[in-house]
């Protein structure tokens, strides 16, 4: 069993930094996993190298030479896409999965999205499993695992994260667990990670400052990032020994605001993970 510590590449968003310095800069840091993001076409912010998300459009190999130069992986993409809206999410997937293929990443990790104000209650998850029934079969083609996080209206709660993660049976749909999602949207994030055990391949770790905890706890379904591991409401040795009762095998992909809260997270889930790991040996 191996647990590292990687980073989304929102941390560099608050100095409008392209996609090749934000992994510069997690390398620089001492990350070994990263976790880009993806979009569609061709966007104005990427395109003057002022935002680091990464165009699907771009050869998939540009993205590995970048990380290769730097010495570090992808644990997976962030690829969110309306899951409730085919038209869009089935080729946008599809995308996806073939992207993190040609890079070596294993998972691509999304959610529902928010959901159409047209669609009735059972209609969601019957346009939802056309949706991952369709992807899935280039998932399995290619290897590479749909992960579900909670970070919707549908998703916010275990039981609806669960029912998405299991409309298709397939090896291939999983979860990734959003500490932090789970936290806000009114979940016990200890009970419900150890719930997602069996279909756990992908973690981020958002920790929640106690401010915005009192502020927002059930009243979102998620946030964009979180403060540094350790400086919230999250407790890090807690998630460890879960992941490490249930066998977990994989990475958490730390998601924050600021390259310093990036660093401060790598230095806590670091001292809790050695004495984890030692005792894991």
């Amino acid at each position: 069993m191996s647990i590292d510590v990687g980073i989304n590449l929102e941390f560099i968003r608050c100095e409008d930094k392209p996609f090749a310095e934000g992994i510069r800069r997690a390398a620089e840091l001492g990350f070994r996993y990263v976790e880009p993001m993806v979009h569609n076409g061709r966007e104005l912010l990427s395109e003057a190298g002022y935002f680091h998300s990464f165009s699907m459009d771009n050869d998939p190999l540009e993205m590995k030479d970048v990380l290769e130069a730097n010495g570090v992986k992808a644990s997976g993409l962030s690829a969110h896409t309306p899951l409730m809206r085919p038209e869009i999410s089935v080729p946008y997937l599809e995308k996806a999965i073939r992207l993190a293929a040609a890079i070596g990443a294993k998972v691509v990790n999304t959610d529902e999205g928010i959901r159409p104000g047209w669609l009735e209650d059972e209609e969601c998850f019957q346009v939802m499993r056309y949706t991952l029934k369709k992807t899935l079969q280039v998932a399995e083609r290619y290897g590479v695992y749909i992960a579900i996080e909670p970070h919707q209206s549908l998703s916010k709660k275990t039981e609806g994260l669960l029912r998405i993660a299991t409309l298709v049976k397939s090896e291939r749909l999983r979860i990734n667990y959003d500490t932090g999602n789970a936290f806000l949207g009114g979940e016990d994030p200890y009970v419900g990670l150890r719930s997602v055990l069996p279909l756990l391949v992908h973690v981020h770790a958002k920790d929640i400052s106690i401010r915005q905890a009192e502020s927002e706890k059930g009243k979102v379904t998620g946030t964009p990032v979180g403060c540094a591991c350790g400086e919230g409401v999250i407790d890090w040795g807690r998630v460890v020994a879960i992941l490490r009762e249930g066998g977990f095998d994989g990475v958490l992909s730390v998601e924050c605001g600021t390259p310093q809260q990036a660093a401060d997270s790598l230095r806590h889930l670091g001292e809790v993970l050695a004495p984890a790991m030692a005792g894991a040996h």
